[in-house]
């Protein structure tokens, strides 16, 4: 039987185009729905304390009617956590702080704080992906989001504003000591003010910002945080088996793209691989979208 390679051939590129847009089809419409909890138990408590369990949502990236994201995210609040912690892309359209105050609702009714992102305050422009791995890009614009409205609907059911602020909050008759900055992504970051010792009276220090950056993470270190909770990367939302992410949006390596790493000699950094997507790029691969629920823990007691 003789085969004719242009048949071959042929048939080659016809699976080789079928197995694309298979990929394709996965990649935009199944994983990016595939929302997933990861749970963490990290030992960060005062020895003693009773464990506190946090909820850690990040990169909801919001857009009205997206009811299955909303359903997922309010389903949250049957975790029964002990507090909740934002860090931020809330939004990705003018109309969305509805769509976001739906999606909390139940979780805000628990003790909460958050910080801002750089799409909480200016939507998403389109953009091709090949823009994610082309260095010192320049920043594109959209319009500005309402995320004063958003401030308010958080603010209003007692969640702490920690844009370059610090915060007690109590959980269990435990007091949480925070500080937090506003987006390092957008530059509106300002250490500065939160500089300083952490509170040694607290069962934890927790440094909460949207972008992980080095130079907020080695301050946070350096003042004694137990943990630094932050977003943004969407986990490098592409990637591969043997490499994981290919890019990370910011200055921290390629390995902390997603979860739990230590930073300086005893600090801990989550860093979520959020909830959405830039809405024209609604890509994941390998990545799934995510909230974490971190069980708090006491150290060892050294004695």
């Amino acid at each position: 039987m003789r085969i004719n390679p242009r048949t071959l051939t042929t048939g080659v590129l016809g699976a080789g185009t079928a197995l694309a847009v298979t990929g394709a089809v996965y990649a935009t419409v199944v994983e990016p729905q595939l929302y997933t909890l990861r749970r963490l138990t990290l030992p960060v408590l005062r020895p003693g304390s009773w464990p506190i369990r946090l909820l850690h949502i990040s990169d909801l990236h919001l857009v009205p009617g997206q009811q299955r994201k909303i359903d997922w995210i309010s389903g949250l609040a049957n975790l029964r956590p002990d507090l909740v912690v934002n860090t931020g892309d809330t939004l990705s359209h003018v109309k969305a702080v509805p769509t976001a105050a739906t999606a909390l609702a139940p979780l805000l009714q628990l003790p909460g704080a958050f910080v801002f992102g750089n799409n909480d305050f200016t939507a998403p422009v389109p953009k091709s992906p090949h823009r994610y791995f082309t260095p010192n890009r320049p920043a594109r614009q959209g319009k500005e989001l309402p995320w004063r409205d958003l401030r308010a609907a958080q603010t209003e059911h007692g969640w702490a504003d920690l844009s370059n602020r610090r915060a007690t909050v109590t959980v269990r008759g435990q007091q949480i000591a925070f500080a937090g900055v506003n987006d390092p992504h957008t530059r509106r970051d300002r250490y500065e003010k939160i500089a300083g010792p952490a509170d040694d009276d607290a069962v934890v220090r927790i440094g909460v910002t949207h972008s992980p950056e080095p130079r907020v993470l080695d301050p946070f270190a350096a003042d004694g945080y137990d943990l630094v909770l932050a977003g943004h990367t969407h986990g490098g939302q592409v990637r591969l088996p043997g490499i994981g992410a290919l890019v990370t949006n910011c200055g921290i390596d390629r390995s902390r793209a997603r979860g739990l790493s230590k930073w300086g000699d005893s600090m801990l950094l989550n860093v979520s691989a959020g909830l959405g997507t830039n809405p024209f790029v609604p890509v994941r691969f390998l990545c799934r979208p995510e909230a974490t629920l971190l069980t708090l823990v006491p150290r060892p007691d050294p004695s």
